[in-house]
């Protein structure tokens, strides 16, 4: 449950600078509430006055405004991926200020890969950000992620099985860790920061190494025991003809996630390797054959989102995967497959790529603990984090 002083702290995120009144006001928090919220997210480093008064339409002073401060605070995230780790600094609106990709040295050691991911955030914020002090380290990657526990119970590309992420990486870091699948971690970052954070029940589809799915009804993000909600990955969705590792054929993901799909476009000769970056990287720069094979999938996730969208019924359809990060053609086709196979999609519009683009990786990483900061932001005080 969000307190008073994150409510105001989500309507300086939404509507920042503004005066305390117009806090209250958006909120409905009294106004001795919002100035007591107010004076306790300034005592913890979270909210500063702005620089000029904005008139008063009426008898008295100026209102002086106030806004989030950024100057003083990051937040550090980690995406695991299948080939490589995502490293992101970014401030508390979101924004992406550092940004590094880094490969897996062994994928099939996961503690490892955490450890050297971990020493080079930390280098990479004492070289780039030092005088910022980093709130906390929020942690996303696919598959199967114990929320509580700090646990990735299971992530199938990388062959990963119970890493305790957040035990692990607190104790190389010294920061407070909180992990969450990527899936999870998108919707948030779509509700908190996105242009679909106005409405109450979202679908949130992932297509990567991985393909999960993250639902959200009535503002709050549905776990499930142990956190294993949203694993559509299996779901007879795909091709019939694709034989899946589980065993079945015609699972979604041994379809459409990158991985098989890369593999598809190298037999068609469209790419050197199978690669899917390469591809993307041909579709950018204009080659037809490169954009045909990424409108192709995406015409392909579209049809099975219809099938979600019709199941959950939300408000909104939010769909992160390459091709519609990067290409209007293939957002255009996501929403024509949804629209026609669904029964209930009733506009295109209700049809969403991913808010953030190239960052959206490191931008769900960090979601994770700007959510917590912005439920409740004055335990970050209370820990001595953000002092």
């Amino acid at each position: 449950m969000t307190t008073p002083a994150g409510t105001a702290l989500r309507a300086l995120l939404r509507s920042g600078p503004i005066a305390r009144s117009t806090i209250a006001r958006e909120t409905g928090l009294s106004p001795a509430a919002v100035t007591r919220s107010c004076s306790a997210l300034a005592d913890a480093g979270l909210l500063v006055e702005a620089s000029e008064a904005v008139p008063y339409q009426g008898i008295g002073r100026p209102h002086v405004p106030v806004d989030i401060d950024t100057g003083r605070h990051v937040v550090a995230a980690l995406h695991v991926a299948h080939e490589y780790c995502t490293l992101a600094l970014l401030d508390l609106r979101g924004r992406m200020l550092v940004r590094e990709v880094i490969p897996h040295d062994d994928p099939a050691d996961p503690v490892g890969v955490l450890t050297t991911a971990a020493d080079r955030l930390l280098r990479l914020h004492a070289s780039q950000l030092p005088g910022l002090v980093p709130i906390g380290l929020g942690v996303a990657a696919g598959g199967w992620v114990d929320t509580e526990q700090g646990v990735l119970v299971q992530h199938a590309s990388l062959g990963w099985r119970d890493v305790r992420v957040r035990e692990l990486l607190t104790a190389r870091t010294g920061l407070p860790v909180l992990v969450d699948s990527h899936a999870r971690a998108l919707a948030q970052a779509e509700q908190l920061l996105g242009q679909a954070g106005h409405r109450e029940s979202m679908l949130h589809l992932f297509v990567g190494n991985v393909v999960d799915a993250a639902i959200v009804t009535g503002g709050t993000t549905h776990r499930g025991a142990r956190s294993a909600a949203g694993d559509v990955a299996h779901l007879a969705l795909g091709d019939p003809a694709i034989d899946c590792q589980c065993g079945r054929s015609g699972c979604l993901q041994a379809t459409v996630a990158d991985q098989a799909w890369a593999h598809r476009a190298w037999q068609r000769g469209v790419v050197p390797r199978p690669s899917m970056m390469d591809l993307a990287n041909l579709a950018k720069d204009g080659d037809r054959a490169a954009v045909e094979v990424l409108v192709e999938r995406a015409g392909i996730i579209g049809r099975a989102a219809a099938v979600l969208f019709d199941f959950i019924n939300p408000d909104v359809l939010v769909v992160t995967e390459i091709g519609t990060n990067w290409l209007p053609e293939c957002v255009d086709a996501l929403r024509a497959e949804v629209a026609g196979a669904s029964g209930l999609c009733t506009s295109p519009e209700l049809v969403l790529p991913s808010s953030f683009g190239v960052d959206v990786l490191g931008v769900a990483a960090g979601a994770v603990q700007l959510c917590a900061l912005y439920t409740d932001p004055l335990q970050f005080s209370l820990a001595g984090v953000s002092k």
